[in-house]
């Protein structure tokens, strides 16, 4: 199928590993021209390596000065504006709320939640110009459904899917369409983390984790991040010119979170 979508401009945060890696590589991969952000300096040399088309910025997305640096050289790089993926994001603490420390909550919802606003609220103006338009927030199953042990990230992502109805609606005048991407679990290190660390916190080993986590969801499978980037190239694409203010889950049929 041709999306449609060479020489479209695209931002992605957090773009040099997991995920936003998988993203930017999908759109490089069928002609757009590609910005990445991230903090982790040996994975954007990686990135600059096998990837040298896809122009980079060093960026923590809750440093504002940091975020305006971001988007100079990203418009400089691409003359433009046409996408923001909207992925930088951390796991937060693993802790029940009486155990968790304040500066831990702070830093979750400066990075997952306030930095999407940091990023979205300097894109817009850019977006307007361009006649295929628009944001894709990622957000997370613990954004629909809670997440026990992990209030601060399922605060943060439940405010992701807030932040894009309502900037749904605020844009679609200026045909700027707006969704969010909620995954499950998802394959690599960071969701092992995850799950390593709520082992850990309820003294258990990580396979019988593992086998709670997935007795929640129909399909007994980890999400792979090219299958979230597969679903943000299509809603990016002129397919998708239509579809805004969703909040589409991909995440095997998840119940709950254990």
């Amino acid at each position: 199928m041709d999306l449609d979508i060479k020489g479209l401009r695209v931002l992605v945060t957090a773009g040099a590993n997991g995920i936003g890696l998988a993203i930017a590589k999908a759109f490089a991969g069928e002609g757009a021209q590609v910005h990445t952000c991230d903090v982790d300096d040996t994975a954007l040399a990686a990135l600059a390596k096998s990837h040298p088309a896809i122009t980079q910025t060093r960026c923590d997305v809750a440093d504002r000065q940091a975020v305006a640096n971001l988007f100079a050289e990203a418009t400089a790089q691409l003359g433009g504006l046409d996408v923001l993926v909207n992925n930088a994001g951390i796991a937060g603490p693993t802790a029940k709320v009486e155990d968790l420390h304040p500066e831990d909550w702070d830093r979750c919802l400066d990075i997952c939640l306030t930095g999407q606003f940091n990023c979205t609220r300097l894109a817009v103006p850019l977006l307007r110009g361009s006649a295929n338009a628009s944001i894709v927030n990622i957000s997370s199953m613990a954004g629909k459904v809670g997440f026990a042990l992990r209030a601060p990230y399922a605060a943060a992502k439940w405010g992701v899917i807030g932040f894009t109805k309502s900037l749904s609606i605020e844009l679609g005048p200026d045909n700027i369409r707006v969704n969010a991407i909620l995954p499950g679990l998802v394959a690599g290190d960071r969701q092992r983390r995850v799950l390593e660390a709520k082992a850990q916190q309820r003294g258990i080993s990580f396979a019988e984790m593992e086998k709670t986590a997935f007795s929640y969801t129909s399909i007994k499978d980890y999400v792979t991040p090219e299958q979230i980037a597969d679903q943000i190239l299509f809603l990016c694409s002129p397919r998708g010119r239509t579809i805004s203010g969703q909040a589409i889950s991909i995440c095997g049929d998840t119940q709950m979170l254990g």
